[in-house]
Protein backbone atom coordinates (compact mmCIF):
# COMPACT_ATOMS: atom_id res chain seq x y z
CA UNK A 1 0.00 0.00 0.00
CA UNK A 2 2.76 2.41 0.96
CA UNK A 3 4.71 1.41 -2.17
CA UNK A 4 1.76 2.17 -4.49
CA UNK A 5 1.01 5.36 -2.62
CA UNK A 6 4.62 6.49 -3.06
CA UNK A 7 4.39 5.85 -6.83
CA UNK A 8 1.20 7.92 -7.01
CA UNK A 9 2.88 10.79 -5.12
CA UNK A 10 5.91 10.63 -7.42
CA UNK A 11 3.67 10.64 -10.51
CA UNK A 12 1.71 13.58 -9.16
CA UNK A 13 4.92 15.49 -8.59
CA UNK A 14 6.03 14.81 -12.17
CA UNK A 15 2.69 16.03 -13.52
CA UNK A 16 2.81 19.14 -11.34
CA UNK A 17 6.40 19.88 -12.40
CA UNK A 18 5.39 19.53 -16.06
CA UNK A 19 2.47 21.87 -15.55
CA UNK A 20 4.72 24.44 -13.87
CA UNK A 21 7.20 24.24 -16.73
CA UNK A 22 4.38 24.72 -19.26
CA UNK A 23 2.92 27.64 -17.33
CA UNK A 24 6.35 29.24 -16.99
CA UNK A 25 7.01 28.77 -20.73
CA UNK A 26 3.67 30.32 -21.67
CA UNK A 27 4.28 33.23 -19.30
CA UNK A 28 7.63 33.87 -20.92
CA UNK A 29 6.15 33.55 -24.40
CA UNK A 30 3.60 36.20 -23.49
CA UNK A 31 6.34 38.58 -22.37
CA UNK A 32 6.79 41.06 -25.25
CA UNK A 33 10.40 41.68 -24.20
CA UNK A 34 11.15 38.02 -24.87
CA UNK A 35 9.01 37.51 -27.96
CA UNK A 36 10.77 40.43 -29.66
CA UNK A 37 14.32 39.22 -29.15
CA UNK A 38 16.55 39.56 -32.18
CA UNK A 39 17.19 42.59 -34.37
CA UNK A 40 14.22 44.83 -35.05
CA UNK A 41 14.04 48.11 -36.99
CA UNK A 42 11.32 50.70 -36.49
CA UNK A 43 11.31 53.53 -39.05
CA UNK A 44 10.11 57.12 -38.65
CA UNK A 45 9.36 59.96 -41.04
CA UNK A 46 7.95 63.45 -40.43
CA UNK A 47 7.42 66.63 -42.42
CA UNK A 48 10.17 69.18 -41.65
CA UNK A 49 9.04 71.88 -44.12
CA UNK A 50 8.80 75.37 -42.59
CA UNK A 51 5.68 77.49 -43.13
CA UNK A 52 5.62 80.57 -45.36
CA UNK A 53 7.51 83.53 -43.86
CA UNK A 54 9.64 81.23 -41.71
CA UNK A 55 13.36 81.84 -42.04
CA UNK A 56 15.49 79.77 -44.41
CA UNK A 57 19.25 79.88 -44.83
CA UNK A 58 19.00 82.73 -47.35
CA UNK A 59 15.79 84.64 -46.64
CA UNK A 60 12.21 83.90 -45.74
CA UNK A 61 10.13 81.05 -47.14
CA UNK A 62 7.96 82.57 -49.84
CA UNK A 63 5.93 79.53 -50.87
CA UNK A 64 6.08 75.78 -51.21
CA UNK A 65 6.97 73.14 -53.78
CA UNK A 66 5.61 69.76 -54.84
CA UNK A 67 8.05 68.01 -52.50
CA UNK A 68 8.61 69.10 -48.93
CA UNK A 69 11.45 68.50 -46.49
CA UNK A 70 11.64 65.34 -44.38
CA UNK A 71 13.24 64.20 -41.14
CA UNK A 72 13.44 60.42 -41.27
CA UNK A 73 15.45 57.52 -40.03
CA UNK A 74 15.66 54.15 -38.33
CA UNK A 75 16.01 52.74 -34.85
CA UNK A 76 18.11 49.60 -34.34
CA UNK A 77 16.79 47.42 -31.51
CA UNK A 78 18.29 44.24 -30.11
CA UNK A 79 21.98 45.16 -29.82
CA UNK A 80 22.20 46.75 -26.40
CA UNK A 81 20.74 50.23 -25.98
CA UNK A 82 18.83 51.42 -29.06
CA UNK A 83 20.79 53.04 -31.89
CA UNK A 84 19.21 55.78 -34.02
CA UNK A 85 20.24 57.11 -37.44
CA UNK A 86 18.40 60.26 -38.54
CA UNK A 87 18.69 62.40 -41.68
CA UNK A 88 17.10 65.86 -41.99
CA UNK A 89 16.54 67.90 -45.15
CA UNK A 90 18.05 71.07 -43.66
CA UNK A 91 21.23 72.99 -44.40
CA UNK A 92 22.78 72.40 -40.98
CA UNK A 93 22.07 71.48 -37.35
CA UNK A 94 24.87 72.62 -35.08
CA UNK A 95 26.12 73.26 -31.58
CA UNK A 96 23.32 73.41 -29.00
CA UNK A 97 20.77 72.68 -31.74
CA UNK A 98 22.45 69.36 -32.50
CA UNK A 99 22.51 68.54 -28.80
CA UNK A 100 18.77 69.20 -28.61
CA UNK A 101 17.99 66.85 -31.51
CA UNK A 102 20.11 64.03 -30.10
CA UNK A 103 18.74 64.45 -26.58
CA UNK A 104 15.12 64.42 -27.72
CA UNK A 105 15.55 61.30 -29.86
CA UNK A 106 17.47 59.57 -27.06
CA UNK A 107 14.59 60.27 -24.67
CA UNK A 108 12.13 58.85 -27.17
CA UNK A 109 13.82 55.44 -27.37
CA UNK A 110 15.41 55.22 -23.93
CA UNK A 111 19.04 55.40 -24.99
CA UNK A 112 21.99 57.74 -24.53
CA UNK A 113 22.54 60.71 -26.87
CA UNK A 114 25.91 59.21 -27.85
CA UNK A 115 24.01 56.41 -29.62
CA UNK A 116 22.06 58.87 -31.80
CA UNK A 117 23.45 60.13 -35.13
CA UNK A 118 21.69 63.20 -36.56
CA UNK A 119 22.81 64.48 -39.97
CA UNK A 120 21.58 66.96 -42.53
CA UNK A 121 21.58 66.54 -46.30
CA UNK A 122 22.64 70.21 -46.58
CA UNK A 123 20.19 71.51 -49.18
CA UNK A 124 20.35 75.33 -49.20
CA UNK A 125 16.70 76.39 -49.55
CA UNK A 126 16.09 74.99 -46.08
CA UNK A 127 16.34 76.05 -42.41
CA UNK A 128 19.36 76.35 -40.12
CA UNK A 129 19.25 75.09 -36.54
CA UNK A 130 21.69 76.44 -33.97
CA UNK A 131 20.32 77.28 -30.54
CA UNK A 132 23.73 78.56 -29.45
CA UNK A 133 23.68 81.18 -32.21
CA UNK A 134 20.09 82.06 -31.31
CA UNK A 135 21.05 82.53 -27.66
CA UNK A 136 24.00 84.77 -28.51
CA UNK A 137 22.00 86.97 -30.87
CA UNK A 138 19.16 87.44 -28.40
CA UNK A 139 21.59 88.29 -25.61
CA UNK A 140 23.17 90.94 -27.87
CA UNK A 141 19.76 92.43 -28.61
CA UNK A 142 19.55 91.20 -32.21
CA UNK A 143 16.63 89.57 -33.97
CA UNK A 144 17.91 85.99 -34.49
CA UNK A 145 16.27 85.83 -37.96
CA UNK A 146 17.45 82.59 -39.57
CA UNK A 147 18.57 81.28 -36.18
CA UNK A 148 15.17 81.76 -34.60
CA UNK A 149 14.50 78.34 -33.07
CA UNK A 150 10.70 78.45 -32.79
CA UNK A 151 10.06 76.19 -35.77
CA UNK A 152 13.12 74.05 -34.99
CA UNK A 153 11.78 73.26 -31.53
CA UNK A 154 8.38 72.38 -32.94
CA UNK A 155 10.02 69.90 -35.33
CA UNK A 156 12.10 68.41 -32.51
CA UNK A 157 8.94 67.92 -30.45
CA UNK A 158 7.10 66.20 -33.30
CA UNK A 159 10.14 64.11 -34.12
CA UNK A 160 10.43 62.89 -30.53
CA UNK A 161 6.79 61.79 -30.59
CA UNK A 162 7.17 60.07 -33.97
CA UNK A 163 10.31 58.19 -32.94
CA UNK A 164 8.67 57.01 -29.73
CA UNK A 165 5.55 55.85 -31.58
CA UNK A 166 7.67 53.97 -34.11
CA UNK A 167 8.79 51.53 -31.40
CA UNK A 168 5.30 50.00 -31.34
CA UNK A 169 5.61 49.10 -35.03
CA UNK A 170 9.10 47.62 -35.24
CA UNK A 171 9.85 45.00 -37.88
CA UNK A 172 12.13 41.99 -37.45
CA UNK A 173 15.30 42.20 -39.55
CA UNK A 174 16.84 38.94 -40.71
CA UNK A 175 19.46 40.24 -43.15
CA UNK A 176 21.27 43.37 -44.30
CA UNK A 177 22.28 44.21 -47.86
CA UNK A 178 25.16 46.37 -49.05
CA UNK A 179 26.01 47.56 -52.52
CA UNK A 180 27.93 50.27 -54.34
CA UNK A 181 27.72 51.78 -57.83
CA UNK A 182 29.24 54.63 -59.78
CA UNK A 183 27.31 57.86 -60.27
CA UNK A 184 28.22 59.53 -63.55
CA UNK A 185 28.33 63.27 -64.25
CA UNK A 186 27.19 64.61 -60.90
CA UNK A 187 30.12 65.26 -58.54
CA UNK A 188 33.17 67.43 -59.18
CA UNK A 189 35.73 69.03 -56.91
CA UNK A 190 34.95 72.65 -56.09
CA UNK A 191 38.62 73.62 -55.71
CA UNK A 192 40.15 74.32 -59.12
CA UNK A 193 43.93 74.72 -58.96
CA UNK A 194 46.14 77.05 -60.96
CA UNK A 195 49.65 76.23 -62.22
CA UNK A 196 51.14 77.55 -58.95
CA UNK A 197 49.35 74.87 -56.93
CA UNK A 198 47.01 77.41 -55.33
CA UNK A 199 43.25 77.69 -55.77
CA UNK A 200 42.55 79.49 -59.03
CA UNK A 201 38.80 79.76 -58.54
CA UNK A 202 35.94 77.92 -56.87
CA UNK A 203 33.68 75.81 -59.08
CA UNK A 204 30.46 76.46 -57.18
CA UNK A 205 27.34 74.29 -57.18
CA UNK A 206 25.98 76.24 -60.14
CA UNK A 207 28.84 77.30 -62.40
CA UNK A 208 28.20 79.45 -65.46
CA UNK A 209 31.89 79.77 -66.32
CA UNK A 210 32.49 77.33 -69.18
CA UNK A 211 36.28 77.42 -68.60
CA UNK A 212 35.83 76.15 -65.02
CA UNK A 213 33.24 73.59 -66.10
CA UNK A 214 35.66 72.21 -68.67
CA UNK A 215 38.34 71.58 -66.06
CA UNK A 216 38.71 67.94 -64.90
CA UNK A 217 36.39 66.56 -62.23
CA UNK A 218 39.23 66.63 -59.73
CA UNK A 219 39.33 64.46 -56.63
CA UNK A 220 35.89 62.95 -55.87
CA UNK A 221 34.33 59.72 -54.66
CA UNK A 222 32.07 58.76 -57.59
CA UNK A 223 30.44 55.88 -55.72
CA UNK A 224 27.04 55.81 -54.04
CA UNK A 225 26.67 53.27 -51.25
CA UNK A 226 23.36 51.62 -50.40
CA UNK A 227 22.61 49.66 -47.23
CA UNK A 228 19.29 47.84 -46.91
CA UNK A 229 17.50 46.11 -44.03
CA UNK A 230 15.32 43.07 -44.78
CA UNK A 231 12.69 40.97 -43.05
CA UNK A 232 13.18 37.78 -45.07
CA UNK A 233 12.22 38.89 -48.61
CA UNK A 234 10.64 42.18 -47.54
CA UNK A 235 12.80 45.34 -47.58
CA UNK A 236 12.27 47.47 -44.48
CA UNK A 237 14.60 50.46 -44.96
CA UNK A 238 17.16 51.62 -47.53
CA UNK A 239 19.99 53.98 -46.59
CA UNK A 240 22.00 55.72 -49.32
CA UNK A 241 25.27 57.67 -49.02
CA UNK A 242 26.79 60.01 -51.64
CA UNK A 243 29.24 62.90 -51.24
CA UNK A 244 28.26 66.12 -53.01
CA UNK A 245 26.92 69.56 -52.22
CA UNK A 246 23.24 68.96 -53.04
CA UNK A 247 22.50 72.19 -54.89
CA UNK A 248 21.26 72.57 -58.44
CA UNK A 249 19.98 76.13 -57.91
CA UNK A 250 18.84 77.88 -54.75
CA UNK A 251 17.99 81.16 -53.02
CA UNK A 252 14.48 80.79 -54.43
CA UNK A 253 12.63 81.18 -51.13
CA UNK A 254 10.91 77.85 -51.84
CA UNK A 255 11.84 75.07 -49.38
CA UNK A 256 12.76 71.96 -51.36
CA UNK A 257 15.01 68.89 -51.00
CA UNK A 258 16.84 69.58 -54.30
CA UNK A 259 18.17 66.77 -56.49
CA UNK A 260 19.15 64.26 -53.75
CA UNK A 261 15.61 64.51 -52.35
CA UNK A 262 14.14 63.91 -55.80
CA UNK A 263 16.47 60.94 -56.35
CA UNK A 264 15.39 59.54 -53.00
CA UNK A 265 11.74 59.97 -54.00
CA UNK A 266 12.34 58.20 -57.32
CA UNK A 267 13.75 55.21 -55.48
CA UNK A 268 10.88 55.34 -52.99
CA UNK A 269 8.45 54.97 -55.91
CA UNK A 270 10.38 52.00 -57.31
CA UNK A 271 10.75 50.22 -53.95
CA UNK A 272 7.71 51.47 -51.99
CA UNK A 273 7.84 48.76 -49.29
CA UNK A 274 10.91 50.33 -47.64
CA UNK A 275 11.55 53.79 -46.23
CA UNK A 276 14.36 55.47 -48.18
CA UNK A 277 16.78 57.63 -46.19
CA UNK A 278 19.63 59.60 -47.76
CA UNK A 279 22.84 60.84 -46.17
CA UNK A 280 25.39 63.25 -47.63
CA UNK A 281 28.96 62.00 -47.45
CA UNK A 282 32.16 63.98 -46.88
CA UNK A 283 31.16 66.52 -49.52
CA UNK A 284 32.68 69.70 -48.12
CA UNK A 285 34.76 70.36 -51.25
CA UNK A 286 32.48 68.59 -53.74
CA UNK A 287 29.79 70.21 -55.91
CA UNK A 288 27.91 69.47 -59.12
CA UNK A 289 29.50 72.57 -60.69
CA UNK A 290 31.19 70.84 -63.61
CA UNK A 291 27.84 69.43 -64.76
CA UNK A 292 25.52 72.23 -63.68
CA UNK A 293 25.23 75.75 -65.04
CA UNK A 294 22.32 76.56 -62.73
CA UNK A 295 19.56 75.93 -65.26
CA UNK A 296 16.42 74.74 -63.44
CA UNK A 297 16.17 71.78 -65.84
CA UNK A 298 19.40 70.40 -64.42
CA UNK A 299 17.75 69.58 -61.11
CA UNK A 300 15.85 66.71 -62.69
CA UNK A 301 18.86 65.60 -64.74
CA UNK A 302 21.13 65.40 -61.69
CA UNK A 303 18.42 63.63 -59.71
CA UNK A 304 18.01 61.00 -62.42
CA UNK A 305 21.76 60.35 -62.55
CA UNK A 306 21.95 59.92 -58.79
CA UNK A 307 18.85 57.72 -58.74
CA UNK A 308 20.35 55.53 -61.47
CA UNK A 309 23.42 54.99 -59.32
CA UNK A 310 21.25 54.19 -56.29
CA UNK A 311 19.33 51.66 -58.34
CA UNK A 312 22.48 49.91 -59.56
CA UNK A 313 23.85 49.74 -56.03
CA UNK A 314 20.53 48.27 -54.87
CA UNK A 315 20.40 45.69 -57.65
CA UNK A 316 23.97 44.53 -57.09
CA UNK A 317 23.74 44.42 -53.30
CA UNK A 318 25.03 41.41 -51.37
CA UNK A 319 22.92 40.28 -48.44
CA UNK A 320 24.18 38.74 -45.21
CA UNK A 321 22.33 37.37 -42.17
CA UNK A 322 22.22 39.70 -39.19
CA UNK A 323 21.78 39.13 -35.48
CA UNK A 324 22.47 41.13 -32.34
CA UNK A 325 26.01 39.77 -32.13
CA UNK A 326 26.93 41.28 -35.50
CA UNK A 327 25.98 44.85 -34.49
CA UNK A 328 28.20 47.21 -32.53
CA UNK A 329 28.24 50.96 -31.86
CA UNK A 330 31.55 52.67 -31.11
CA UNK A 331 32.21 56.29 -30.17
CA UNK A 332 35.47 58.23 -30.32
CA UNK A 333 35.36 61.72 -28.71
CA UNK A 334 37.72 64.23 -30.32
CA UNK A 335 38.57 67.86 -29.70
CA UNK A 336 38.84 69.99 -32.83
CA UNK A 337 40.80 73.21 -32.08
CA UNK A 338 38.91 76.39 -33.06
CA UNK A 339 40.22 78.54 -35.89
CA UNK A 340 42.52 81.27 -34.56
CA UNK A 341 40.62 84.02 -36.37
CA UNK A 342 37.53 83.31 -34.25
CA UNK A 343 38.93 84.89 -31.12
CA UNK A 344 38.21 88.43 -32.38
CA UNK A 345 34.51 87.59 -32.20
CA UNK A 346 34.74 87.99 -28.44
CA UNK A 347 36.29 91.46 -28.45
CA UNK A 348 33.02 93.21 -29.19
CA UNK A 349 33.65 94.00 -32.86
CA UNK A 350 31.22 91.24 -33.85
CA UNK A 351 28.30 93.36 -32.61
CA UNK A 352 27.34 94.74 -36.00
CA UNK A 353 24.95 94.00 -38.83
CA UNK A 354 27.60 91.78 -40.43
CA UNK A 355 26.96 89.34 -37.60
CA UNK A 356 23.76 88.27 -39.30
CA UNK A 357 25.15 88.17 -42.81
CA UNK A 358 28.35 86.27 -42.06
CA UNK A 359 26.96 83.79 -39.53
CA UNK A 360 29.30 85.09 -36.84
CA UNK A 361 26.87 84.03 -34.12
CA UNK A 362 27.17 80.35 -35.04
CA UNK A 363 30.94 80.67 -35.19
CA UNK A 364 30.99 82.29 -31.77
CA UNK A 365 28.77 79.53 -30.40
CA UNK A 366 31.32 76.99 -31.66
CA UNK A 367 34.20 78.95 -30.12
CA UNK A 368 32.46 79.06 -26.75
CA UNK A 369 31.97 75.29 -26.80
CA UNK A 370 35.63 74.75 -27.64
CA UNK A 371 36.71 77.06 -24.82
CA UNK A 372 34.52 75.02 -22.47
CA UNK A 373 36.40 71.87 -23.55
CA UNK A 374 33.45 70.44 -25.47
CA UNK A 375 34.36 67.40 -27.56
CA UNK A 376 32.58 66.03 -30.61
CA UNK A 377 31.71 62.37 -30.83
CA UNK A 378 32.73 60.50 -33.95
CA UNK A 379 30.77 57.26 -34.15
CA UNK A 380 30.79 54.08 -36.17
CA UNK A 381 27.99 51.56 -36.66
CA UNK A 382 29.24 48.04 -37.31
CA UNK A 383 26.93 45.48 -38.94
CA UNK A 384 28.99 42.46 -39.91
CA UNK A 385 31.52 43.72 -42.46
CA UNK A 386 29.67 47.06 -42.85
CA UNK A 387 31.09 50.19 -41.21
CA UNK A 388 29.10 53.44 -41.25
CA UNK A 389 31.13 56.41 -40.03
CA UNK A 390 29.37 59.52 -38.71
CA UNK A 391 31.39 62.74 -39.04
CA UNK A 392 30.70 66.37 -38.05
CA UNK A 393 30.72 69.55 -40.10
CA UNK A 394 31.55 69.67 -43.79
CA UNK A 395 34.53 67.31 -44.08
CA UNK A 396 36.55 67.26 -47.28
CA UNK A 397 36.30 64.21 -49.54
CA UNK A 398 39.86 63.20 -48.55
CA UNK A 399 38.52 61.92 -45.22
CA UNK A 400 36.00 59.63 -46.89
CA UNK A 401 38.57 58.27 -49.31
CA UNK A 402 41.09 57.76 -46.50
CA UNK A 403 38.52 55.81 -44.46
CA UNK A 404 37.73 53.51 -47.38
CA UNK A 405 41.42 53.00 -48.14
CA UNK A 406 42.20 52.21 -44.50
CA UNK A 407 39.90 49.18 -44.44
CA UNK A 408 39.62 47.79 -47.95
CA UNK A 409 38.57 44.49 -46.40
CA UNK A 410 35.34 46.09 -45.14
CA UNK A 411 32.36 47.88 -46.68
CA UNK A 412 32.98 51.41 -45.41
CA UNK A 413 30.66 54.35 -46.00
CA UNK A 414 30.54 57.85 -44.54
CA UNK A 415 27.84 60.27 -43.38
CA UNK A 416 29.05 63.85 -43.07
CA UNK A 417 27.15 66.94 -41.91
CA UNK A 418 26.58 65.78 -38.34
CA UNK A 419 27.13 68.50 -35.73
CA UNK A 420 27.54 71.52 -38.01
CA UNK A 421 29.53 73.52 -35.45
CA UNK A 422 33.01 72.98 -36.97
CA UNK A 423 31.90 74.11 -40.44
CA UNK A 424 34.34 73.12 -43.19
CA UNK A 425 37.01 70.63 -42.13
CA UNK A 426 39.76 70.81 -44.72
CA UNK A 427 43.00 68.89 -45.00
CA UNK A 428 46.10 70.50 -43.51
CA UNK A 429 47.50 71.44 -46.92
CA UNK A 430 44.18 72.94 -48.00
CA UNK A 431 44.66 75.77 -45.49
CA UNK A 432 47.83 76.76 -47.38
CA UNK A 433 46.25 76.50 -50.81
CA UNK A 434 43.61 79.16 -50.26
CA UNK A 435 40.01 78.88 -51.35
CA UNK A 436 36.65 79.80 -49.90
CA UNK A 437 36.28 76.84 -47.56
CA UNK A 438 39.56 77.04 -45.64
CA UNK A 439 40.36 80.75 -45.96
CA UNK A 440 37.02 82.20 -44.90
CA UNK A 441 34.51 79.83 -43.30
CA UNK A 442 36.32 76.94 -41.63
CA UNK A 443 35.95 77.02 -37.85
CA UNK A 444 38.91 74.70 -37.16
CA UNK A 445 42.68 74.77 -37.62
CA UNK A 446 44.86 72.71 -40.00
CA UNK A 447 45.60 70.40 -37.04
CA UNK A 448 42.07 69.05 -37.47
CA UNK A 449 43.23 66.66 -40.21
CA UNK A 450 45.47 64.58 -37.96
CA UNK A 451 42.92 64.60 -35.14
CA UNK A 452 39.98 63.60 -37.33
CA UNK A 453 41.89 60.90 -39.21
CA UNK A 454 43.21 59.45 -35.98
CA UNK A 455 39.65 59.20 -34.65
CA UNK A 456 38.39 57.63 -37.87
CA UNK A 457 41.15 55.03 -37.94
CA UNK A 458 40.60 54.13 -34.28
CA UNK A 459 36.94 53.47 -34.99
CA UNK A 460 37.70 51.40 -38.08
CA UNK A 461 40.10 49.17 -36.16
CA UNK A 462 37.91 48.48 -33.14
Amino acid sequence: MNYHFSKIIALARLILAGMLILVNFNAKAADPELTQKGVRVPTFDINATPPIENFLAYGNAAGDWDMGLRARGIVLLGAGQPIVLCSVDWIGIGNEGHDAFCNAIARAVGTSPERVAVHTVHQHDTPWCDFGAERILKAAGFDPTKYDGTFNREVISRLEVAVKKSLAHSTPVTSVGYGVAKVSKVASNRRVFGPDGLIMAPRLSACEDSVLRNKPEGLIDPMVSVISFWNNKQPVAVLSYYAVHPQSYYRTGIPNPDFPGIARFMRQLEVPQALHIHFNGAGGNITAGKYNDGSPENRGILAKRLADGMKKAWETSVRMPVDSGSIRWDVEPIFLPPAKNLIHLQDGTWSSDSLLVKCYAARLAWLERCQAGKKINLSCLTIGKIRILHLPGEPFIEYQLAAKAERKDLFVTVAGYGDYGPGYIGTAIAYKQGGYETSHVSNVTPEAEAILKNGIFKLLHK
